[in-house]
């Protein structure tokens, strides 16, 4: 079974910065039940952040959908549709369909693993699913950068996902020295949940 990646131009001035469950609840107003499964991952929306909590959208911007590639029907009438992102209005354009590549280092920009809160106990669980998949990768919690003359390893990427009143801790994480099969193998399966909102979907790094 084949992944693809499904994408979306968008037009649009911006949407919320935190957009994983907004952009999750849009997208249920359109599609029926059944899209959103645990198959699919829907990538966080590129844009320039403001410092008023919204993502300003640019020519770039799209709303991209990981899925197995007989699932692109079920998707194709989000095209011409406009959707309502907890107050913002973005119209979707015509889509592409986008072919996974393998690539030796992934990231994601947000895993959550429900329970595991800190970044040491967070990556182990991670590791112990990389195993579960047969993924031997070193994985390792991302880290903002250092300042300079400090020793120190930089702190965790800690992220927070908010859905209605609830707030989900998660963290940036990087995967090298993969393999082809690995590679895909991860980008297609993902780690830890709620991928529907913008978690745990990997991108090669450039």
């Amino acid at each position: 079974m084949a992944y693809v990646d499904l994408s979306f131009g968008l037009r649009g001035e911006a949407i919320p910065l935190d957009h994983g469950y907004p952009l999750y609840a849009a997208l249920s107003g359109v599609l029926s039940k059944e899209c959103l499964n645990l198959e699919v991952g829907v990538h966080p929306v590129k844009g320039t952040a403001g410092g008023d909590g919204t993502l300003s959208l640019g020519k770039g911007s799209c709303l991209t959908i990981r899925m197995p590639s007989e699932r692109i029907p079920d998707f194709l009438p989000l095209a011409g549709r406009s959707l309502e992102v907890e107050g913002h209005s973005i119209r979707v354009g015509v889509p592409k369909v986008l072919a996974l590549k393998p690539a030796a280092t992934l990231a994601a920009r947000m895993v959550t693993i429900k329970g595991f809160m800190e970044p040491a106990e967070f990556l182990e669980a991670a590791r112990r699913q990389m195993d579960s998949l047969g993924i031997s990768g070193e994985a390792t919690v991302g880290v903002r950068r250092r300042e300079a003359g400090r020793d120190d390893a930089g702190e965790p990427i800690r992220r927070v996902l908010r859905i209605k009143d609830r707030s989900i801790v998660g963290f940036s994480v990087l995967v090298a020295h993969l393999t082809a099969e690995e590679s895909l193998k991860l980008q297609e399966q993902g780690l830890g949940g709620r991928r529907h909102m913008g978690c745990g979907v990997f991108v090669p790094v450039p």
